[in-house]
């Protein structure tokens, strides 16, 4: 791989033996391994032959202490932003330093821990089971190095009312972090996760994965939010595996970093099985913002929707690419895919890649994209009526973002989120 990311660096980060050998099996991977160029499908239109792995270096032992040190106080101002929570957990640089559970939930069977210490019973079957299913050589890499992370399990047939909040900080020049979130939803259960990845200004690769396994008849709602700093690097995987009649709810904002990729996939395995996909992004600077969509049927009668909207100005860029699969075994399924984008200014711009690939009859499928700038008629409406330019724009903007936001899983963080929206369009006028 490089000089830094070496086995001696994935040996010394500790914990259980089953964790150790899951590392080692993914460094034996990267030895080889081609890095992935602008060439390839899946990263056309990417930022990736900028990228130089000789820039960073995982998170040395010592600054992320040992497994179970969990001494940092609980989340400040990022926490307490979702309002009431049932939970919290906080990962430092891909190491859980705090984590606190509602002493009633704890009490029908609820955990939330740090996969490094939950017990090999606990996570390590779970652990890569939905993510193993879709590699790249971020995964891998990440494998390589991963020191633990936020597992949440919620039994059968439990409810959790308030959501449980798990807060990611990544920090230190020249490093590289691999959060990891595991959310299990067992059959029947209810549950809502906000992870919320932040950094400072600061040159950091944040290499994460998430993993969203919902039983049988479980509802979940999961909302990731990505606020970093202007010199962070995130590069995500975030995948669900839904049982029969499992209902989720995914949600993504994206409005920090310098290049930020997601990959959000939904595998749809159990008849009667629904999924929303949602994104809200607004880059800004010189800022990437790329999304990889997958909505996989693989039963009968299920459904999926996903609604992507972004907007870009200065000199930003954005990517969306998907894929909706519809395979033999998806008879009577119905799926919709939607992306839309606003260019607010002349060195902005958006790529939008609808694709479907469709094996099965009796199903439903449509998709639709589109890319452009404000509209003038709107615009025409409002400085019509008295509304001045700039906070027309401001208007529409917002206006554009509101089926998502209103759609989001923590309503407590709406009126946040829209105000960085609008000081990032407010940035035009300055």
């Amino acid at each position: 791989m490089t000089n830094a990311f070496t086995a001696d660096a994935s040996r010394s980060l500790g914990g259980p033996d089953w964790l150790e050998a899951r590392r080692a099996a993914a460094f034996e991977k990267l030895d080889g391994l081609e890095w992935p160029t602008s060439a390839d499908e899946v990263w056309r239109y990417s930022r990736i032959d900028s990228f130089d792995p000789e820039r960073y270096r995982p998170t040395p032992y010592e600054e992320l202490g040992p497994p179970g040190d969990e001494k940092a106080p609980g989340g400040g101002p990022v926490a307490a932003e979702a309002g009431e929570r049932a939970g919290l957990v906080v990962v430092r640089d891909g190491r859980v330093v705090h984590h606190e559970l509602d002493e009633q939930l704890e009490s029908k069977g609820v955990r939330v821990c740090e996969l490094a210490t939950c017990g090999e019973a606990e996570v390590a079957d779970v652990l890569g089971s939905v993510a193993d299913a879709s590699p790249d050589a971020f995964t891998i890499l990440h494998d390589a190095f991963l020191a633990g992370g936020a597992f949440i399990r919620v039994p059968a047939g439990v409810v959790v009312e308030r959501p449980i909040v798990v807060v990611h900080w990544s920090d230190g020049d020249g490093l590289a972090s691999f959060p990891h979130t595991v959310v299990v939803a067992d059959e029947g259960s209810e549950v809502t996760v906000l992870d919320r990845f932040s950094s400072p200004d600061t040159d950091h690769l944040v290499d994460a994965v998430v993993e969203l396994l919902i039983g049988d008849g479980a509802t979940a709602k999961y909302l990731s939010i990505q606020d970093h700093g202007p010199r962070t690097w995130h590069v995500g995987l975030q995948r669900a595996h839904l049982g029969r009649d499992a209902s989720l709810s995914s949600s993504a904002v994206a409005l920090g970093g310098d290049y930020s990729r997601l990959r959000s996939e939904a595998f749809l395995g159990g008849e009667g099985a629904n999924s929303d996909q949602l994104a809200v992004y607004f880059g800004a600077g010189d800022q990437m913002l790329d999304f990889r969509t997958l909505q996989d049927h693989a039963a009968a009668r299920t459904t999926s929707n996903l609604l992507f909207k972004g907007a870009v100005e200065d000199n930003a860029r954005s990517v969306y690419s998907g894929l909706v699969h519809l395979r033999q075994s998806a008879k009577k399924a119905v799926a919709h895919q939607t992306n839309r984008n606003l260019v607010l200014t002349d060195g902005a711009g958006a790529e939008s890649i609808p694709n479907l690939e469709i094996e099965a009859d009796e199903v439903q499928c449509t998709h639709a994209s589109a890319v452009g700038p404000i509209d003038e008629d709107q615009l025409y409406y409002l400085e019509s009526r008295g509304v001045a330019p700039a906070d027309a724009e401001r208007l529409i903007v917002l206006g554009f973002f509101d089926d998502v936001f209103d759609r989001l899983p923590v309503p407590s963080l709406v009126s946040t989120l829209r105000r960085s929206v609008d000081e990032k369009v407010g940035h035009l006028d300055a």
